[in-house]
């Protein structure tokens, strides 16, 4: 196990203790997860609301912070309650994209995988 493995396993060790020590798990169903991620994404978004992306983060980024600590405990729940690997299904992600997105096609666009 690499170092960066050891280090996600114990953050997703702690996430799930914090949990599971306010007897919280009966909340934390699929359905509500994917609401509750939903909704700290969406605080996240108040931060940058009527701000270039610069004002926000110097005036925001402590509250961006949380917001985005937040999303990715969210999603760590989600993946624990679905049984699945979060390095697993971000690696089969980027393999996706590899593919949606070859070097040559992409490099320095924005532009979607069907208009390259």
């Amino acid at each position: 196990m690499s170092k960066t493995e050891s280090n996600m396993n114990s953050i997703i060790t702690k996430v799930i203790r914090f949990r599971d020590e306010r007897d919280w798990k009966q909340f934390h169903n699929p359905k509500d997860l994917a609401i509750s991620l939903s909704l700290e994404a969406s605080e996240l978004l108040e931060n940058f609301q009527w701000k270039s992306s610069e004002e926000a983060i110097t005036k925001n980024s402590e509250n961006i912070k949380a917001e985005l600590a937040d999303i990715l405990i969210y999603s760590i729940l989600l993946a624990n309650e679905l049984n699945l690997n979060i390095e697993e299904i971000i690696l089969e992600k980027l393999a996706r994209n590899e593919l949606k997105y070859p070097i040559e096609k992409a490099y320095g666009t924005n532009k979607k995988y069907t208009e390259l």
